[in-house]
């Protein structure tokens, strides 16, 4: 057998497919068989050739026979690709827009999860921030305020959104201090994350970069990507409670940079961003003409008697985009209502809001029941305030989970001040880590707990995962005493 004929079968089998190494990699993960990065690269190169256990493999999942794959005269397997005449049927693959663009909060893992669930295996899941399913409560008003309001939300509204949800914004936004914003400056959306994708597809062009956090909400960085963008990650230090590392922001702008992505409060650290570092960010995207996004989702959701600051208030000179909603504080994710304001001098972007205008005009509007509430939830009881103080849930499930994580050999966590995350580092010489995906996978299989590996969030080492503390305590506490027995004996 030929290396080199191996090596080219093996690729052209991998495009028909629209295959990459990583694909049968995790493949392999899923079916309990070995198969490391280094081994795939050393197949594809022709240095290397399959034992034969690896070649019944990737001949399976490539859908060939063995010895065609090999360099034989046997040809590629057909499985269900002819019509009813036994013609070859057209096939259709994902864009190549797609090629390079990662989800991992809902993927390979999940997708895994979701197979021991629907085989009857009980899953805890410490994965996603949802607050429904942990007991967490929409406010009784904002409920019943829709209920009222649900016949007159029949109709599209204006793309922008509802007067009232917008005027609400604006003076939420005028309470953050945010400079220069009037009703035409706010858009709702569907959630902050059709917003992200709306700004990124209307300002980049390929190969224009946007400097995004690492750890990072992996949205920003797939929207970046598949709006043609390059998405350069700037490092937040962990030593430093997660601050973005200013000098690494310094190193990595270039003529191509266009924008300067905050996450504060941050996913997944938990971290808060002080004034200092704010102002020192406003400065690098002063000097540099760059626009500032700022995702502040969880801006209710501050603890120890902490204030958040909106980074926009701090620039009025600068063309900046503020990110909020409703999922978050006022616990009701499954409504999808978000909105972005737009503050700042503006004169030299109009011809960008053109383009934010265009995107949000084709999709017409967003959910106008939800759009309805905004008003009411703004303004009345913030109930969300009982729960980020001591003796409430989140208050108390972080102060739980941050002593049991630190309290397990060979995890280390930094206290999160914000949100309801926390990003844990193991210790990669302790455990022999080498693939995080791969040890939230085996967690998940062995202990059926339910985690993101770092990856997920763009970080580069294979050391951390993040954690969920939504649920109440005496579940967190199943979960560490588990993930603490897992620890004791796992190495890869």
């Amino acid at each position: 057998m030929s290396r080199e004929q191996f090596a080219d079968r093996l690729k052209s089998s991998m495009d028909r497919l629209g295959l990459k190494q990583v694909d049968l990699i995790r493949k392999a993960q899923e079916s309990g068989i070995k198969l490391g990065k280094s081994h795939v690269s050393q197949y594809v190169s022709g240095k290397t050739l399959p034992r034969e256990e690896i070649l019944r493999f990737l001949s399976e999942i490539l859908q060939v026979d063995p010895e065609w794959l090999t360099g034989g005269e046997a040809i590629p397997k057909r499985t269900e690709n002819t019509d009813a005449g036994g013609k070859e049927m057209r096939e259709f693959k994902k864009s190549s827009k797609l090629n390079h663009v990662l989800y991992d909060v809902r993927g390979p893992v999940v997708d895994e999860a979701e197979r021991m669930e629907e085989a009857g295996t009980h899953i805890l899941k410490l994965n996603i921030g949802n607050p429904a399913p942990f007991g967490f409560r929409t406010p009784d008003e904002v409920i019943y305020d829709m209920r009222r309001q649900l016949a007159e939300c029949e109709g599209y509204s204006a793309a922008r959104g509802l007067f009232s949800a917008r005027k609400a914004i604006m003076q939420y936004a005028q309470l953050k201090k945010i400079p220069n914003v009037a009703v035409e400056d706010i858009y709702t959306g569907n959630g902050v994350s059709e917003l992200i994708n709306i700004c990124m597809s209307a300002l980049l062009d390929d190969g224009d970069e946007v400097l995004i956090p690492s750890p990072d909400y992996p949205l920003w960085t797939a929207c970046a990507t598949l709006a043609g963008g390059k998405a350069v990650h700037y490092v937040c230090d962990e030593q430093s409670e997660w601050y973005p590392d200013l000098e690494d922001i310094r190193r990595k702008v270039t003529d191509r940079t266009k924008a300067i992505v905050i996450i504060n409060p941050n996913n997944p650290t938990g971290a808060l961003y002080p004034r200092e570092i704010l102002e020192q960010i406003v400065e690098i995207a002063r000097e540099h003409q760059l626009i500032l996004f700022s995702d502040e989702i969880y801006d209710r959701l501050v603890m120890d008697g902490e204030e958040h600051i909106s980074i926009a208030s701090l620039a009025p000179d600068l063309f900046c985009v503020t990110f909020s909603g409703l999922s978050k504080s006022h616990m009701i994710a499954g409504f999808r209502i978000g909105w972005m304001i737009l503050s700042g001098r503006k004169d030299h972007v109009r011809d960008y809001m053109e383009g934010l205008n265009m995107l949000s005009n084709m999709r017409l509007c967003s959910n106008v029941p939800a759009q309805s509430i905004v008003q009411t939830a703004l303004g009345g009881h913030q109930s969300v305030n009982d729960y980020i103080i001591p003796g409430g849930r989140i208050y108390e499930q972080r102060e739980y989970i941050y002593k049991a994580l630190n309290d397990i050999p060979g995890v280390t966590a930094v206290k999160p001040k914000a949100a309801f995350y926390i990003f844990p580092k193991l210790d990669r010489e302790k455990f022999g880590i080498k693939d995080d995906e791969k040890f939230a996978l085996d967690l998940l299989r062995d202990k059926k707990i339910l985690i993101v590996h770092g990856g997920g969030f763009n970080w580069q080492q294979p050391d951390h995962f993040r954690i969920v503390y939504l649920p109440r305590i005496e579940v967190l506490r199943e979960a560490m005493e588990k993930l603490g027995d897992f620890l004791s004996y796992y190495h890869q």
